[in-house]
């Protein structure tokens, strides 16, 4: 199993602008940190601002930043909006299932069980947790020097 890029982008966004500790930033500054399409980062940060994750203020003197606090960040919830169609099988979406093993399946609950203990390892860690322990410090460091 992979994230998509979008889950991805968008913990890459959290952390960018976690690391930040309340400096707005644009969305170019970002993809070019990152060396990632502003096109596709466009997107993400837009998944982020509708679930409350991020504020952006447009214009000139806008920019993005967390609106909430990192420690109320929950990585299994980013993940979980960024992609709401996540599956592991087929079977998981009913609309495209084709499985002719589906209504005897042994294995669908076994996958469920599954997907439900990665979004329950993943919150348990916040924002917070990944940008403690001067991490923060060191990962604004490095961006600063790629973005140079």
């Amino acid at each position: 199993m992979q994230l998509t890029l979008h889950s991805e982008y968008a913990l890459r966004v959290l952390l960018y602008l976690g690391a930040r500790e309340g400096n707005p930033s644009s969305t170019r500054e970002i993809s070019a940190a990152y060396r990632i399409s502003k096109h596709h980062l466009v997107r993400v940060v837009q998944t982020l601002a509708e679930h409350g994750y991020l504020s952006v203020t447009p214009g000139r003197g806008g920019g993005i930043a967390l609106a909430r606090h990192p420690g109320s960040i929950r990585l299994g919830d980013v993940v979980r909006d960024a992609e709401p169609r996540m599956r592991l099988a087929e079977c998981f979406d009913r609309a495209s299932n084709h499985c002719v093993l589906t209504p005897v399946c042994t294995l669908k609950p076994v996958l469920d069980e599954a997907l439900a203990a990665l979004f329950a390892a993943l919150n348990r860690y916040t924002l917070q947790d990944l940008l403690a322990g001067g991490a923060r410090r060191k990962m604004a460091s490095r961006l600063i020097r790629i973005a140079g």
